[in-house]
Order: C-alpha cells, then sequence, then structure tokens
C-alpha cells in the first residue's frame, strides 16, 4: 500500500516530475517501492526517504534521497534538480528542524544535481564530497561530517564514498537495494572496489540506505552477495579468455549473457574494468581487445 499520511514521521513520496515534463511542477502520487514494514525500520533509527521521480533502467525506481536524524538533520545525496523533489526535501528538513549540511556520495548528477536547488531553500549549508566540484567541505576516508563516519568505495565513480551512522550504512551507488552497480574503469577501480566491499562486510550494520531502490534490511547478505557477484563475473571471463574469446562483444556474450540490452553499454563499462583488474595482476592475455572499451571518462 502506498504511504502518504504526513502526519507520519516518515514521509515516502516522490517528488515531482520526470524531466521531460517540460514545467517540473510537483504533481504528487504515492510510492510503490518501499514496503509497509520498512517504516518502522526507519524511524527507529530517525531516517526518512523522499525519492525523486526519476526513474529509469539506470536510477531504478529513481534517486533516494535521505534525511538523517534532526534539530537539526542532514541530507544525503540531494538527487535530481525537479522541483517539486527539492520542495519535498526541504519542506521535510524544516520538519525535522532544518537542515545542518549535505554529504555527497559521489558526483553523478542523478544525485547532486540538486544540490543549488535544495541549499536555495535551506539556506547556504556545508556541503561534503571527495571530490564534486561544489563541495564546501572536501572528504576522504575516514573523515567524520555531522553524524557520518567516511568510508571510501571507489568503483562506481572514482570519487565513490559511502556514509556510516550508528548502524546504518548510505551506501549510494556502491550498493543497491536490487541488481548490481556498473564498475568505472578507473585505475585500480574494481580491486578498490572489492576491498571497500570486504571493509564494509566487517561493519556491524542494521541497515543500508541505498542511493536507488528499497531499504536493504539484511546488510551482510547483500554485501556478500554484491562481492560474489563480481568474483563471478570474474570467473566467467576468465573461463571465456581460456576459451579464445578475445573481442569484447565475444566476452560480454559468454560473461554477461544475462544482462538485457539495454544495459549492456553499462556491462560494457564494467568489462573493462574487470580486463583493467586481470591487466594490474598480469593475467591478461596480450591480444584482448580493450582498446575498443572506454576508459574513464569515455577517453
Amino acid at each position: 500500500m502506498p504511504i502518504t499520511d504526513t502526519a507520519s514521521p516518515i514521509r515516502v513520496l516522490p517528488g515531482g516530475r520526470t524531466p521531460r515534463q517540460r514545467d517540473r511542477r510537483c504533481r504528487s502520487r504515492p510510492a510503490w517501492g518501499l514496503r509497509v514494514q520498512f517504516v518502522g525500520e526507519l524511524a527507529a533509527s530517525d531516517i526518512a526517504l523522499v525519492r525523486a521521480d526519476n526513474p529509469g533502467p539506470f536510477t531504478l525506481e529513481g534517486t533516494n534521497t535521505w534525511l538523517v536524524g534532526r534539530d537539526p538533520c542532514w541530507v544525503v545525496d540531494p538527487g535530481p534538480a525537479l522541483e517539486g523533489h527539492l520542495d519535498r526535501v526541504a519542506q521535510d528538513a524544516e520538519r525535522r528542524g532544518g537542515a545542518a549540511g549535505i554529504a555527497i556520495t559521489h558526483a553523478h548528477a542523478d544525485h547532486t544535481e540538486g544540490v543549488a536547488g535544495l541549499r536555495a531553500r535551506l539556506g547556504e549549508i556545508p556541503v561534503g564530497a571527495a571530490a564534486w566540484p561544489g563541495a564546501t567541505v572536501r572528504l576522504a576516508d575516514g573523515d567524520p561530517l555531522g553524524p557520518f563516519t567516511t568510508i571510501a568505495t571507489p568503483g562506481h565513480a572514482p570519487d565513490h564514498l559511502a556514509f556510516v551512522a550508528g548502524r546504518v550504512l548510505f551506501s549510494g551507488d556502491a550498493v543497491l537495494g536490487h541488481g548490481s552497480v556498473y564498475v568505472a574503469p578507473d585505475p585500480g577501480a574494481l580491486r578498490g572496489y572489492l576491498s571497500a566491499l570486504d571493509r564494509l562486510l566487517a561493519l556491524d550494520l542494521d541497515l543500508i540506505c541505498p542511493g536507488h531502490g528499497p531499504l536493504v534490511t539484511e546488510p551482510h547478505a547483500k554485501l556478500a552477495e554484491y562481492r560474489d557477484h563480481r568474483l563471478e563475473r570474474e570467473r566467467k571471463l576468465v573461463a571465456a579468455l581460456d576459451d579464445g574469446a578475445r573481442t569484447p562483444d565475444e566476452l560480454l556474450d559468454r560473461a554477461w549473457s544475462d544482462v538485457p540490452e539495454i544495459l549492456r553499454p553499462a556491462a560494457a563499462v564494467t568489462l573493462a574494468a574487470h580486463l583493467d583488474k586481470l591487466a594490474e595482476e598480469g593475467r591478461l592475455p596480450p591480444d584482448v581487445d580493450r582498446d575498443a572499451l572506454p576508459r574513464y571518462g569515455g577517453a
């Protein structure tokens, strides 16, 4: 059932209209992506979710913006610049006693485009990020920010951070509510991502609040699933290489045969990261057509 009771301490409402709707004014509708039983778990940790109305194959149900604590609260990932979404985030923040600051998991536009609009509504509050140009606080692994401890989680993006508050992880796009993430082919990206997953697995967590998709209530199982999934892709890739596959299409057909066609370009990006890892470890055959695949930033 939809959760639309504005008297509830948890408001799970999509904000605004999709980018293709020209006026971008707010048209509220109920959100169906969060099961009712999750509401109590969020309330127990004093967390609220406002989901942006930007669904798609890469954003799933939409970008999740999280509000943490109160008097004042902190905002994780303002999301896209949809007016209705930002209005709802600001309204929820005001109900929580205002906002002390914004934490950015990574610089992708679906997480950062709304920062300016949200600050226009809430004031010139600090913005913490690793490398996003609009940040006012530069963060690195282990740095504190408000109620959070910062954990570097490179892989999906080289500047990617996760934030831990108590026993709750705000994972951005390092871990999603369902499905997997692509790993960008930055030097050391996949090795760094696997190392980050191992670090997260060592934490004592109750919840994962992802950048997209539903709340994760079994953090250890989800993190192990993500690690094992990535290692299984590597196993299939190595088997394909051992059988003589050398072109991107041959390798994708063998190791990513389950991926829908619309996600094949993202799979090619992750294939590049896997090949780079094998090259870094001295395990990549010299005649693999790596140059046909993207490098970080599209180079």
